[in-house]
């Protein structure tokens, strides 16, 4: 897939070929979604804490004596049926994370990065560069590319003109390509990358290695 590459004016210097393993591969929606759910469920901090019964701080004392009041048999004022008593099977902390071969996570990847390629939602740039941090900057050439549309501005590495620069931008996030996930990719309307950051993606992303079962399609499943 040949797409066009411009500069940060927005104007149109060159074209370049997408890989075709990555960006023209087959999409797996089902792949897709456990790998969402998989990042957001791993994402959860799983700190819920309610008492029970052992945990909770009040008198030992029997409520009321045994017999002779009319009343049913307590002994604890703790019970779970008394207000301010315990949680009867309350939630815990615990983690949420879920475990998914690196494999699959990368075909996820590739399924992702094709269905925006097909949309003609990728964006390519020869570099971006500043050398101050300009929030102006990032704003005009990101307004000129995207059109309002958010975007997920891909690094080749860390560059702190540009992050500075982009980070108070409410519909802008800057990610080192080495770090790219499911979560940012479809929650973004375009995906902006210099042709460093281009490279950095073919070189892990590329499924020469990988089983070729996970790049099954809805369609032939």
């Amino acid at each position: 897939m040949k797409v066009s590459v411009f500069n940060m004016a927005g104007d149109e210097v060159s074209s370049v070929d997408l890989p075709t393993p990555i960006f023209e591969a087959n999409i797996n929606r089902d792949l897709m979604h456990q790998a969402l759910v998989r990042q957001l469920a791993s994402a959860r901090r799983g700190t819920h804490k309610a008492k029970g019964r052992s945990e909770i701080n009040r008198t030992t004392r029997k409520m009321y004596r045994q017999k002779g009041t009319g009343n049913a048999r307590h002994g604890s004022r703790r019970a779970p049926i008394f207000v301010g008593g315990g949680v009867a099977h309350g939630p815990t902390p615990r983690s949420y994370a879920k475990k998914m071969p690196r494999k699959m996570r990368r075909a996820a990847l590739r399924s992702a990065l094709s269905v925006k390629a097909s949309n003609g939602d990728i964006v390519v740039l020869d570099e971006v560069k500043l050398d101050a941090p300009k929030t102006r900057q990032i704003v005009d050439f990101v307004d000129n590319l995207v059109d309002g549309d958010s975007a997920l501005l891909l690094l080749a590495e860390q560059d702190a003109n540009v992050e500075k620069s982009a980070r108070n931008i409410p519909y802008v996030k800057t990610l080192r390509a080495s770090y790219l996930n499911i979560r940012d990719l479809l929650g973004f309307d375009k995906i902006v990358m210099p042709l460093a950051a281009l490279e950095v993606i073919d070189s892990y992303l590329n499924p020469a290695d990988d089983s070729a079962w996970v790049e099954i399609s809805d369609e032939e499943e």
